[in-house]
């Protein structure tokens, strides 16, 4: 069983992601583990403070390293892999996902304010990943979308195998056009090769709409290949 620990400050922020559809299951049937642990449980002062003023001043407030270490290496083992979610971090990609897919014991240290005392990243965490160039409020959102990306990787998590290899940028491309009933919809019809039995056919027209869509949307995927 694969175990993810996401620490943070407002567990319930991305609790609730995990209580629903597919990752419901996958802990159902104990592939998986979820936990949404809040980091102020590792405080030890009286009001159980995770913030203060950063050294030289500034605005906002820094997530105190204290806590954080001592959450950490209170769950760590020597099979844990543990990612800060940051904006500074390195793109999470549908291939970082595949490599995290493979680890037993991933530990999220999500930040919030103005981020966190910069030894956590020197001295305590073993990846930094951000999931785009933006900013959100807090940084369980970004590892409730890393947890649920490399979740439905893990083998058994999806009722069929061939759901993740299907999906975009699994095979280095956009996923191509799909299509159910009815055949006609409002005069639009379903492209006449999906309904020719033609497995051969059906194969590479969904090769050539995936390429092509790939091309016009995200050029970049194709650099190289």
């Amino acid at each position: 069983m694969t175990c993810f620990d996401i620490l943070t400050l407002f567990p319930r922020l991305c609790a609730g992601a995990f209580t629903e559809s597919i990752l419901k299951k996958a802990q159902e049937n104990r592939l998986i583990q979820v936990r949404c642990l809040n980091i102020r449980d590792w405080a030890t002062d009286k009001h159980h403070v995770t913030d203060e003023p950063p050294y030289g001043g500034g605005p906002g407030m820094v997530m105190k390293p204290e806590p954080i270490f001592a959450a950490v290496e209170s769950l760590r083992t020597e099979r844990s892999h543990v990612i800060l979610m940051t904006p500074g971090g390195r793109r999470f990609t549908q291939g970082v996902a595949s490599d995290l897919s493979r680890k037993e014991h991933l530990i999220f240290v999500c930040g919030h304010y103005e981020g966190v005392d910069h030894r956590v990243t020197e001295y305590l965490a073993d990846d930094e990943l951000s999931i785009g160039d933006y900013v959100v409020s807090n940084g369980a959102i970004a590892a409730a979308v890393v947890v649920d990306a490399v979740a439905r990787l893990i083998p058994g998590v999806l009722g069929d195998g061939d759901s993740a290899r299907d999906d975009s940028f699994s095979s280095g491309t956009l996923e191509y056009p799909q299509y159910t009933r009815p055949q006609v919809f409002r005069g639009w019809n379903v492209p006449e090769i999906l309904r020719s039995g033609n497995h051969r056919g059906i194969r590479e027209w969904r090769e050539n709409q995936a390429r092509q869509k790939t091309e016009e949307r995200r050029p970049d995927l194709l650099e190289g290949s």
